[in-house]
């Protein structure tokens, strides 16, 4: 569809915790919609150009590889093996992309992929990734302050910055979060050449986690 929803349960095991796992239509029901984010956001019309453009390449440097990858695939918390539930949205003023997706994972598989993500500040906070159409790109990895909501999570600002075929200087800057809810999590990654939005995604944490409590409560109170 032109938001690019979708939501799936592929088989995956039971919950150590014993919490029944999300429906996808419950995952469906805990996204973030067009009228949470406001104007100027809408349904996405595609994958945004610099995902491909900055975000598809490779690095030497040892273990940032796994983040470019990462990032690319739109996956930090790793490949999803439960419920999914993803949409997009564009900003055409700022040429921004926000990609949210509600996953039902292990606790402890979550709690994992966020120490990795934890150590990227430090253990990839500059580097260099060739990329396959912008070229060499200078890549910034800092903390990202997030509100206080969920179990445990994560922020990350990822800045490249390259070079235009005219030699002027480009930017892209990518927030990417996670946050675990029990056993669940959302992720956010929201980019835009140049300056973010601001508030855009202290904003969508907050209310995605909001949202996500509001469907596992109304799951428990319908079981």
């Amino acid at each position: 569809s032109a938001t690019e929803a979708q939501a799936s349960r592929p088989a995956a095991p039971a919950s150590p915790t014993g919490a029944a796992m999300l429906t996808a239509a419950q995952a469906q029901a805990a996204l973030l919609t067009e009228t949470d984010l406001g104007a100027p956001w809408e349904p996405t019309e595609g994958a945004a150009t610099w995902r491909d453009g900055v975000l598809k390449g490779h690095t030497d440097t040892a273990g940032c590889a796994r983040l470019m990858d990462s990032l690319y695939a739109d996956e930090p918390l790793g490949t999803p093996t439960g419920t999914r539930a993803v949409v997009a949205y564009d900003d055409a003023d700022d040429q921004a992309q926000l990609r949210y997706q509600v996953l039902s994972l292990r606790a402890a598989d979550v709690d994992r992929s966020l120490s990795w993500l934890r150590t990227l500040p430090r253990s990839c906070a500059q580097f260099t990734t060739e990329t396959t159409a912008a070229g060499t790109q200078d890549v910034q990895v800092s903390e990202l302050a997030l509100p206080e909501v969920g179990d445990a999570r994560q922020g990350l600002r990822v800045t490249f910055t390259g070079a235009s075929d005219d030699g002027d200087a480009t930017t892209l800057t990518l927030d990417v979060v996670a946050v675990r809810v029990g056993d669940d999590a959302i992720v956010l990654t929201d980019g835009a050449l140049g300056a973010l939005p601001p508030d855009t995604t202290t904003r969508a944490v907050k209310l995605g986690v909001q949202r996500l409590t509001q469907a596992r409560q109304k799951a428990r109170a319908q079981a």
